[in-house]
């Protein structure tokens, strides 16, 4: 009897950590990567879920610094050449958030789309 009751705890046990588990990995937020060449940011355009946080990883394989930078989200970071850089970003409302890189705002530039 003692052995049965040890075997059903230990089930209970294994189960509700495999559910916390999966709760855990629900609640971490969606990376999206963003790659910073030729003083161009790829993909121009992001699509993510609205009112979800997302981590934005971007990667520069430029030879120089760029400054990621979003009047829309009030975000700037500098990304230092050949380095890559977590933004975390929160929950955004349904629309679309312009981004630039202000040191070639010309050709460095693109959105995030929230549907």
């Amino acid at each position: 009897m003692r052995r049965l009751m040890a075997v059903l705890v230990s089930l209970g046990v294994a189960a509700l950590m495999a559910l916390l588990g999966v709760a855990r990995a629900a609640d971490t937020p969606r990376e999206v990567p963003l790659t910073l060449e030729g003083n161009r940011f790829t993909p121009e355009e992001i699509t993510v879920k609205a009112d979800a946080p997302f981590v934005l990883v971007i990667t520069n394989k430029d030879r120089g610094p760029e400054e990621f930078e979003s009047r829309d989200l009030k975000i700037e970071k500098v990304i230092p050449a050949g380095k890559t850089v977590r933004l975390k970003i929160p929950s955004l409302k349904p629309g679309t958030y312009g981004f630039v890189g202000e040191y070639h705002e010309k050709t460095a530039k693109g959105r995030i789309v929230a549907e």
